[in-house]
């Protein structure tokens, strides 16, 4: 088994836990720290929409939270034909604690695609600008 393996399937496993009762739209996301440790996230829906957290943050939020300062990769898995990429909101994140982070998106069927962030962030925000 190869990390990009368990990266994914630990994705997949993630989006079974995802709480999404107004959109029925389940994520999951996988993070490798720096270290080799592989921290989830699933997408957490609320009745105040916009309070809304997706998958990705939700794993990088849980790492920063047990002390995790470097990763390297994240797999983020959705039950889409084509493949969906963090949104914009996960992106910034992902920027300010991240910025050499490579992203691989995938669906159910194994289809994959990997980025750098910098691919998926061309012209970020960020302390770089101040």
């Amino acid at each position: 088994m190869n990390t990009d393996d368990a990266l994914y399937r630990a994705a997949v496993s993630a989006r079974e836990k995802a709480i999404a009762p107004y959109s029925g739209f389940h994520v999951g996301a996988a993070l490798q720290c720096e270290d080799g440790t592989l921290v989830t996230g699933c997408n957490v829906e609320i009745s105040s929409y916009g309070l809304t957290i997706c998958a990705e943050r939700t794993a990088l939020f849980k790492a920063l939270s047990e002390g995790k300062r470097q990763f390297t990769r994240m797999v983020v898995v959705a039950d889409t034909e084509e493949l969906t990429a963090p949104c914009g909101a996960c992106r910034q994140v992902l920027w300010d604690f991240a910025p050499r982070l490579e992203v691989t998106i995938a669906n159910l069927e194994g289809k994959q695609k990997t980025l750098s962030l910098q691919e998926l962030f061309p012209h970020p925000f960020g302390n770089h600008l101040f």
